[in-house]
């Protein structure tokens, strides 16, 4: 198998380094000291599974790798535009695009860009990060995967692709006929997650200790079930419950990877979360005040985070 990761970060860099261990022929597009540093030394992952290392080919210029079976496309939300342009070198007559991000709306922005019949859906569970350039620090998390084709088929390409998942050391993958809605969970349980950690500033468990601040988790998650059900999808009110249930269950000292950026000085994926929501709601004419305070709280700083960022 010959596969891209485009946007080896945290995620990709994870998933790719997993990938290649198991034998696949693997690629990493990157930027900046991060690619720097694995064109001069590899990929590096130190990882709660077992610390490894790899040396791969990597790039920023798509056109020096050629087609492949699968990209797997694992940039931050507000680069998928951007990125989706350079995707033809990648994109053969076979080729699939796999989302592996936060948010709604990167797959049709992909298919747009390539055609539908090549994008196909993904989640990821992992906690992982670019711990320094060259290195991906893997921290914890469920490490478990979902992929699957956004008609609900149940394809070649999403069998064979899952077979490697299954393969490769420290990951969990699950083949989904839903993928979709898959998805719609994820954005709803982040929007919650990383809205609430990141407005208030304070690590998960403090959050649970304030009836009302708790109470304001629980609806970003509503809001958003509401709106992903006017999309088409199946979220249910158990789908609440079982996710209300695991974030009880995790650790107090949990925050998101947007609080990470919101107080590291880095661009932050708010239009791509709560941005989207928020504006599926107003085509829907759903009310969804709570996704809009986090919205309106964060906006500055994404602003001047966004602006920190260019300069």
């Amino acid at each position: 198998m010959k596969v891209a990761v485009y946007g080896a970060g945290g995620v990709g860099g994870y998933v790719g380094g997993r990938l290649a261990q198991a034998g696949a022929e693997v690629h990493l597009i990157a930027r900046g000291t991060h690619l720097d540093a694995l064109r001069e030394a590899g990929l590096r992952v130190e990882s709660v599974e077992g610390d490894f290392a790899v040396d791969l080919p990597a790039t920023d210029d798509p056109a020096e790798i050629g087609p492949c079976d699968y990209v797997l496309f694992t940039v931050k939300s507000f680069d998928t535009e951007a990125a989706a342009r350079n995707l033809a070198p990648l994109v053969g007559e076979d080729t699939a695009v796999v989302s592996l991000q936060n948010g709604v709306d990167n797959e049709s922005v992909l298919a747009d860009e390539v055609g539908a019949e090549h994008v196909m859906g993904g989640v990821a569970y992992v906690f992982s990060t670019i711990g320094e350039p060259g290195v991906i620090e893997h921290t914890g998390g469920p490490t478990s995967f979902t992929i699957g084709e956004l008609d609900g088929s149940r394809s070649e390409r999403a069998e064979r692709l899952a077979k490697w998942f299954e393969r490769a050391d420290g990951m969990d993958v699950e083949l989904s006929e839903s993928v979709r809605t898959e998805i719609w969970e994820k954005a709803a349980f982040i929007c919650a997650q990383a809205g609430m950690t990141a407005a208030v500033r304070l690590p998960l468990g403090e959050i649970r200790r304030h009836e009302e601040s708790w109470s304001m988790y629980r609806r970003l998650f509503e809001e958003v079930c509401e709106v992903g059900r006017a999309a088409g999808t199946d979220l249910t009110e158990e789908t609440v419950e079982e996710w209300m249930a695991f974030a009880e269950g995790l650790e107090g000292d949990a925050y998101s990877s947007l609080h990470y950026d919101l107080t590291h000085g880095k661009r932050m994926e708010l239009e791509g979360l709560h941005g989207a929501i928020i504006r599926r709601a107003r085509e829907h004419d759903i009310a969804v005040p709570m996704n809009e305070a986090v919205y309106a709280i964060l906006t500055p700083w994404a602003a001047r985070n966004a602006q920190s960022d260019e300069d």
